[in-house]
């Protein structure tokens, strides 16, 4: 990080419901993760989280790995089950809400034999969408993510970043009311990185659906969250409310000393 200055910050506000708190879209309470290991014992994964992820909000997890952030989001997709406590989207349990969830995991997980617009309309034909809204779905977010030129284009015909431009759009046109990412931009360099998270906080900006985001990358985490959560050994160790007023841009946010100093402090919770 550099040492220029930038716009004084303004707090960031979050979706109220009409009683004036902050509406929940998910919501994890007092849950623990136990695994039982191969050669015997077990192993906590996660021990006693609670936390909520407003409406409208861009709420990242960091910490080392092995640290829960995964198994946390995995317990709100409804892919892990909790050893105790209880998981809901919506007021609902993750699996009965499922149709108003979207997950995009570090790899774009792209079908070979399906172009880009057939990739992007997987999802949607699974969900039973027809043709026709699809189609309009489909060419939507592939022209957001700027692939508009590349409809017809085959996974090897793409670039690592488009193939994730890709794996983007596919997530978006599900319409999700919830978005749940798993290190989406870690697989690529960092001038891609860099692109990529522009471009999905443009996107993001445009609907503010609420996304849960895990990464390992502190700059990341800064440059995108409304709040940022680290977790440590199985636990929320703190919470981090990310001032920068939005739109952002990431260049600026990364050189402001407050952000440095919230990277400072981030990084030596997880060194301890």
């Amino acid at each position: 990080m550099g040492s220029a200055t930038v716009t004084t910050p303004r707090k960031v506000t979050q979706p109220e419901s009409a009683s004036g708190a902050a509406a929940v879209a998910a919501r994890l309470s007092d849950v623990s993760v136990r695994f039982k290991r191969p050669g015997g014992g077990i192993t906590t994964a996660l021990d006693r989280v609670s936390l909520e992820l407003r409406e409208g909000e861009l709420l990242v997890f960091v910490g080392r790995s092995g640290c829960g952030k995964t198994t946390a989001l995995n317990v709100l997709a409804g892919l892990v089950q909790p050893s105790e406590g209880a998981a809901t989207i919506l007021g609902k349990t993750p699996v009965a809400a499922r149709i108003d969830l979207g997950y995009m995991f570090a790899r774009d997980a792209l079908l070979p034999w399906r172009s880009a617009k057939q990739n992007v309309e997987f999802g949607l034909e699974l969900r039973g969408i027809d043709k026709a809204e699809r189609r309009k779905r489909t060419l939507h977010y592939l022209e957001l993510v700027h692939l508009q030129d590349y409809v017809g284009n085959f996974p090897t015909q793409l670039s690592q970043g488009q193939r994730q431009r890709v794996a983007l759009a596919r997530t978006w046109a599900l319409s999700a009311r919830v978005l749940l990412m798993d290190e989406p931009f870690a697989a690529l360099d960092a001038q891609t990185r860099e692109a990529l998270q522009a471009e999905f906080l443009r996107v993001w900006a445009l609907e503010k659906r609420s996304v849960a985001f895990v990464t390992h990358d502190l700059n990341e985490a800064i440059c995108l969250a409304d709040r940022i959560l680290v977790f440590t050994d199985g636990r929320i160790a703190r919470e981090f409310i990310v001032p920068f007023q939005r739109p952002r841009d990431i260049f600026e946010i990364t050189a402001n000393p407050e952000a440095q100093a919230m990277y400072r402090e981030i990084r030596d919770i997880l060194a301890d």
